[in-house]
C-alpha cells in the first residue's frame, strides 16, 4: 500500500479504536433520576396534590389511568430510572414509582419498587 493510503487509514483506525474503548466503559440510562426519599418524606395521602408531586419530582415520564375493582377511575403518574454498565450489563439498577391520584387531584396511593436497603424515610 502506498503511504498516501496509509495516512488516511490511520486516523480512521484511531477513531474506531477510541470509540470501541469508550463503548466498553459506557453506562446506559433510561428515564430520569428522581429522589424517592424526598417524595416519601413529604407525601401525605389525601392532602398532597398533583402540583405538589410535580414540584418535588418534576414532570412524570408517563401519565395513565387505573380502573379500580370497584369501577372507579384514577389518574396514575409514573416515574422511573434505570442504569447499567455496557456492554456487560453489570451494576444494573432500576427504580419505579407510580403515584395514584383521586378525581379531586389528591394523592390516593403510590407504589415503589427500587433498590434494597432503602433509607428509613423511604420505608414508611
Amino acid at each position: 500500500m502506498s503511504n498516501r493510503l496509509w495516512s488516511g487509514v490511520r486516523p480512521v483506525a484511531m477513531v474506531a479504536g477510541v470509540a470501541a474503548l469508550v463503548a466498553g466503559c459506557a453506562t446506559a440510562q433510561v428515564g430520569r433520576d428522581f429522589d424517592y426519599g424526598e417524595f416519601a418524606s413529604r407525601a401525605k395521602q389525601g392532602e398532597s396534590t398533583r402540583a405538589d408531586v410535580e414540584q418535588w419530582l418534576g414532570a412524570p415520564a408517563g401519565r395513565g389511568l387505573v380502573l379500580e375493582a370497584d369501577g372507579s377511575r384514577n389518574d396514575q403518574w409514573t416515574y422511573y430510572h434505570g442504569s447499567a454498565k455496557l456492554p456487560s450489563g453489570s451494576d444494573t439498577r432500576f427504580k419505579l414509582l407510580q403515584v395514584k391520584f383521586n378525581a379531586a387531584g389528591k394523592l390516593l396511593s403510590y407504589t415503589w419498587s427500587g433498590e434494597a436497603g432503602a433509607p428509613a424515610a423511604e420505608q414508611k
